[in-house]
């Protein structure tokens, strides 16, 4: 398939599509295949394309050393105000 109409846009959908291509300085056909490779699953990530898996991409990349350091920058985050919890 090459070429698909699609109808029924509403003003909010089209307002995002026009923001997407003005942004981007694309197309508006290009916006609409980016919108929709990203929604079907197979267009480029990003890290802001979802809530929940936004760092998937991160997961299993450190070293040792690099999780050793971040594990001691929020070391003191790990402590507990005892007076708070009075």
């Amino acid at each position: 398939m090459k070429q698909l109409t699609i109808r029924g846009f509403d003003t909010e959908l089209e307002r995002r599509i026009q923001d997407l291509a003005r942004s981007e300085g694309i197309s508006l056909n290009q916006a609409v295949l980016r919108l929709l490779r990203k929604a079907s699953g197979i267009g480029p990530r990003s890290r802001s394309d979802s809530i929940g898996d936004a760092l998937d991409d991160l997961a299993g990349t450190w070293t040792a050393d690099e999780e050793r350091e971040f594990l001691a920058a929020i070391e003191p985050l790990e402590q507990v105000d005892e007076e708070l919890w009075r």
